[in-house]
């Protein structure tokens, strides 16, 4: 889940809603100046289903120690550090169900996914965090995703409908680094982030040459990006979400009883040049 604070409660946005406005934002990436992502179908499915994993878990969310919506909010933009709040063993399960399921159907999506999945637990995740008992746990589940990654590597080599390029250390690195920077942005949208922000890697240019995309929040979801590396020149994107009044819950059943019982809204996100 993902949580906005209100005057009066939360807007909650599950992660599979939350994937679905990363992969509409790939959906549009390419002009001029910005590289579009090829093999495109195989790209924008792995940005879209990259959180389905969190489907059956969002479906009845919890509470915090404090009674807050547990969930990914603004003080988490930019780290990984709340996983004293989390049951770490669940969690993992989360994120390997979200890379077995689309193994299952697509390999080059799922290598992305994985890939997004364990530099999030590396280069992104405070470890201090996390129990030292637990830490093994970590570090067994990142060693079976960088084991996946060498296989899947290796099916999409052998699969004769990729052309060469396709197949690249660093074409998949790009097509990573593009799931990073949709999932950066819809992360921003849905927390609505008022400070200034990066897409969080260089990314491919029509050149060869790689720039960063600095996020410029203007207010209510509207962000400028430069340089602008969409189609058109401004892009507004539905996403739903629920709203539940309170700001703590007693329990995690108070929680899901007023999530279950909040109307389904569309909010928006708008990028601009």
């Amino acid at each position: 889940m993902l949580r906005l604070e209100t005057e009066t409660g939360w807007w909650l946005v599950t992660h599979p809603d939350h994937a679905r406005l990363a992969g509409a934002v790939a959906e549009h990436w390419g002009n001029d100046v910005f590289a579009s992502p090829e093999p495109r179908e195989h790209v924008l499915l792995g940005v879209n289903v990259h959180d389905d994993g969190w489907a059956a878990r969002d479906a009845k969310p919890s509470v915090t120690k404090q009674g807050k919506p547990a969930a990914f909010s603004v003080e988490l933009v930019g780290k990984y550090s709340a996983f004293e709040e989390i049951d770490l063993r669940d969690y993992l399960n989360v994120r390997d169900r979200a890379v077995a399921e689309i193994a299952a159907r697509d390999a080059y999506a799922a290598l992305l996914v994985s890939k997004h999945t364990y530099n999030l637990l590396t280069a992104r995740a405070d470890r201090s965090t996390i129990a030292a008992q637990q830490l093994p746990l970590l570090d067994a589940f990142l060693e079976r995703q960088h084991k996946l990654q060498a296989e899947l590597f290796a099916a999409i080599r052998s699969d004769a409908s990729f052309h060469e390029e396709d197949v690249t250390d660093q074409r998949i690195e790009e097509h990573f680094r593009l799931l990073q920077a949709a999932d950066n942005m819809s992360l921003l949208a849905c927390v609505d982030y008022g400070a200034p922000a990066t897409l969080l890697h260089p990314l491919k240019l029509r050149d060869g040459g790689m720039a960063e995309v600095a996020v410029t929040p203007l207010g209510n979801r509207v962000f400028k990006l430069e340089p602008y590396p969409l189609r058109e020149e401004r892009v507004v994107i539905e996403f739903p979400a629920r709203h539940v009044a309170g700001k703590t819950f007693a329990s995690s059943e108070e929680l899901e009883s007023a999530f279950r019982a909040a109307d389904v809204e569309m909010l928006s996100l708008t990028l601009s040049a």
